[in-house]
């Protein structure tokens, strides 16, 4: 007689909010693998015996969509559709004595720090010996790299430290481990990110390492692409200049989040930069690199800002010419420095501001996306779409930015290949090639 064997539980890993959230996602889901769970992310059946839901606090809209998805999974579990739903993340991280109460049906609730405690409670091991390994949710072909965790910045606005704490560093050993299993993985293009990319290093080596790390990283034999996220303006390290200009793997491509302008609003801000200093690194940055594409985050209706102050804003964007730019409205977060603000503004006026920006932004990248007519560019591609392979250049990161539409035309091109393509035309934010 066969003994029957005890299945493990089936697990859905569902990823709210940032791309950080989705490195976190991963290395949730390598844990569970190693423990032979069966765990899949994002699920296109409800056939699950677990959810495990990872979510995000960062603004109201994002609180929101968190909790409706908990909802969602609560009635699941009601109807008897699910055995367990447990929620981790920054909405449980911050609001989990106040939620546990308003849901029931949630079996656990973690913070961002208690993998170890999220997999004991699912049944898994935490194994120390996997540390950097994750189960990639990203096609195979890009990745995030997560570099440091938490945050030492002091911005009104943001509860981004209440949910991560302090910043820390990951070794840069680490990563290069990290990395090198990515890249033997099939991975071509990385994209580092983190709460604060330029802080790296100042906790674990008492300065600056971030231009250290990528020289790093862009020596590990097989990566193609990789390019830098979420670089804080203030005390920027200026050698990471160098290191982009020289290495012909790290894209022309930067992602640094000004948030605003004037004197007054990153005052308020508490960015711990002015104007002047803001407008000195932007030029450097373009005399540095030549031919970078920078991209930017702006954040308009902080506490105190004036329409003179968002009408200066968008003299100095119409100046400056971001290539990517992304806005979002301020949100009044409990417990931030900014709370004990009044938040007088209007939505509706928010809403004009950040709709402005975004119309002029239009303009903007439409020239930049015009001036790459005729030129060759090397592209990535992500995926096939209809009769169409769509992929980026290197000013473009997944997702956020623009892409490349080259129609088939009868040739065979593998998803995650490279590929030379002439730009034949541009609208807004798309570029359409041809084959050379």
């Amino acid at each position: 007689m066969r003994t029957k064997s005890v299945k493990q539980p089936k697990v859905n890993v569902i990823t709210l909010g940032c791309s950080k959230n989705i490195v976190d996602s991963e290395v949730i889901m390598a844990q569970l693998k190693a423990s032979d769970f069966d765990v899949e992310h994002e699920a296109q059946k409800d056939d699950s015996d677990i959810v495990i839901i990872n979510t995000c606090g960062f603004i109201e809209n994002a609180k929101q969509e968190s909790i409706d998805t908990i909802l969602r999974y609560a009635e699941e579990k009601n109807q008897g559709n699910l055995e367990k739903l447990y929620v981790t993340g920054c909405l449980s991280h911050r609001y989990k004595d106040e939620l546990s109460s308003e849901i029931p049906e949630v079996d656990a609730w973690f913070g961002t720090l208690e993998l170890p405690n999220l997999l004991r409670t699912v049944g898994a091991d935490y194994k120390h010996e996997l540390l950097g390994e994750r189960l990639q949710t990203t096609p195979k072909h890009f990745a995030y790299v997560k570099i440091s965790e938490g945050c030492n910045r002091p911005c009104s606005f943001c509860a981004i430290p209440l949910m991560r704490g302090n910043h820390v560093s990951k070794p840069i050993e680490l990563l290069e481990t990290e990395v090198k299993n990515l890249v033997k993985n099939g991975t071509k293009e990385i994209m580092l990110i983190a709460q604060d990319s330029t802080y790296y290093g100042l906790d674990l080596y008492g300065e600056r390492k971030l231009g250290e790390l990528m020289k790093r990283l862009s020596d590990v034999e097989g990566l193609d692409w990789m390019r830098l996220h979420y670089a804080y303006p203030s005390q920027f390290p200026t050698d990471v200049l160098d290191v982009i200009r020289e290495r012909d793997n790290i894209c022309k491509y930067l992602d640094m989040p000004i948030q605003h302008i004037t004197d007054n609003v990153l005052k308020s801000m508490r960015r711990g930069i002015t104007k002047r200093r803001t407008l000195e690194l932007i030029k450097e940055i373009r005399e540095k690199v030549p031919g970078i594409a920078l991209r930017t985050t702006i954040l308009v209706g902080h506490p105190g800002e004036t329409e003179q102050d968002f009408e200066e804003l968008m003299l100095a964007l119409q100046e400056i010419r971001f290539e990517r730019l992304g806005v979002f409205t301020y949100s009044h977060e409990d417990n931030t420095h900014a709370y004990t603000l009044e938040d007088i503004i209007p939505e509706e006026e928010k809403q004009r501001r950040a709709n402005a920006i975004m119309e002029q932004q239009m303009d903007i990248s439409y020239a930049f996306n015009q001036s790459l007519v005729g030129t060759t560019q090397k592209v990535l591609f992500d995926r096939l779409e209809n009769d169409h392979f769509v992929g980026r250049t290197q000013f473009d990161s997944p997702e956020v930015d623009n892409e490349v539409w080259l129609p088939v035309n009868g040739n065979y091109l593998r998803i995650g290949d490279f590929q030379k393509v002439k730009i034949s035309a541009a609208s807004h934010y798309d570029l359409t090639g041809e084959w050379l």
